[in-house]
């Protein structure tokens, strides 16, 4: 398993926005530039429109990638319903949707069990609360700052309040921000206190990704020093 650096900056480049008849090569090709986990975009075709890959992926990218971070972003109905297989897949961090779980302390717990990570993320219209409430159980907090599903859509700069929330009540947590993420954005995100960076176009699409990715390092590892030092 790759490491999870809490409180610290990690960028994780998500392969969705990659030439997918080209998997491993693209992956190899964000490892490269100093990705520091690779974020991959499970969904189901029912909690959100569209439709991609499951655990047979990411088992074929585990056996090429044996000591990377891998989070799955799991946008599906039924999130408990893919946990065994994507442990065995050899995922390292689930992250489901709170809007899909009936019962998330049971998924945390479960996600638990069979030896990953917990991560939980909340769509753009969602109140952050309950999110807030769950946070001591969990290794990531994701923050939505697009409509999740497709890619493409412009950062919603109003989810930061929601970032700020809950960095105020988490110093140390892992707050990700998914979607519109790019140098133009960054600054934003990092201000309000987001550690972990999804980026998707601006990464994978970029002909300069090394430098991309040191660009939005640099800024959240300013704004974690400054908030740092104001706590």
């Amino acid at each position: 398993m790759g490491k999870l650096c809490k409180g610290g900056c990690m960028i994780g480049p998500s392969i969705l926005n990659s030439d997918l008849s080209r998997l491993a090569e693209e992956c190899q090709r964000m490892l490269d530039a100093g990705a520091d986990y690779l974020h991959l975009d499970v969904m189901d075709g029912h909690f959100v429109p569209n439709l991609t890959f499951g655990a047979p992926v990411v088992q074929s990218l585990r056996d090429k990638f044996p000591g990377v971070l891998f989070e799955v972003h799991m946008m599906v109905s039924n999130p408990e319903q893919w946990i065994d297989d994507m442990s065995k897949a050899g995922a390292d961090v689930y992250t489901f949707h709170l809007e899909a779980s009936e019962n998330p302390t049971q998924t945390i717990e479960k996600i638990r069990s069979k030896g990953m990570l917990a991560g939980c993320g909340i769509k753009p219209k969602t109140a952050v609360e309950p999110l807030d409430d769950l946070a001591p159980s969990l290794d990531v907090l994701l923050v939505m700052t697009v409509e999740p599903g497709f890619g493409g859509q412009s950062f919603m700069s109003d989810m930061m309040s929601k970032v700020r929330y809950l960095r105020e009540r988490h110093p140390d947590a892992n707050i990700e921000v998914d979607g519109g993420l790019s140098p133009k954005t960054i600054e934003t995100a990092a201000e309000a206190g987001a550690n972990f960076i999804v980026s998707g176009s601006a990464v994978v699409k970029s002909s300069d990704p090394k430098s991309v990715i040191s660009e939005l390092r640099g800024v959240v590892n300013k704004y974690r020093k400054v908030n740092q030092a104001e706590s």
